[in-house]
């Protein structure tokens, strides 16, 4: 069952703090394109199947990685792409917009899906890494 669009865009505001709606919804945007180039197989589409349409689609049609980003190239690509970031405010975001998709996710699946990231990705997503 995937999460309702609002829901999911409350979830985030919340996390992050955001004055606006568009704050969130821009964010969002940013670090699922960057997430989704991570990302392969049925552990992507399982995930993007949790997701608001609008965020699956942007999860299934990523920004293509050349390489996996270590946690910290992942926060300073994030600040990259969002105007006026900093890699302080960018780890700020991406928390925000990684912890609902864990939320959305659940545990099993977020496991699935940190098992195809570099490691470091737990924290980021608000998990602890598993040893």
């Amino acid at each position: 069952m995937s999460m309702r669009r609002d829901a999911f865009l409350d979830h985030v505001q919340e996390r992050g703090e955001y004055r606006t709606r568009e704050e969130a919804e821009r964010v969002a945007r940013v670090v699922l394109a960057l997430l989704g180039a991570h990302l392969v197989g049925t552990v992507r589409a399982e995930l993007a199947a949790r997701l608001p349409e609008t965020y699956a689609l942007i999860l299934l049609n990523p920004l293509q990685a050349a390489e996996p980003l270590t946690p910290e190239r992942f926060v300073r690509a994030t600040a990259a792409w969002i105007e006026g970031a900093t890699e302080t405010t960018a780890l700020w975001d991406i928390g925000a917009v990684l912890s609902t998709v864990a939320a959305a996710a659940g545990d099993a699946l977020t496991r699935e899906v940190l098992l195809q990231l570099p490691p470091g990705y737990g924290l980021l997503f608000g998990h602890p890494q598993p040893t």
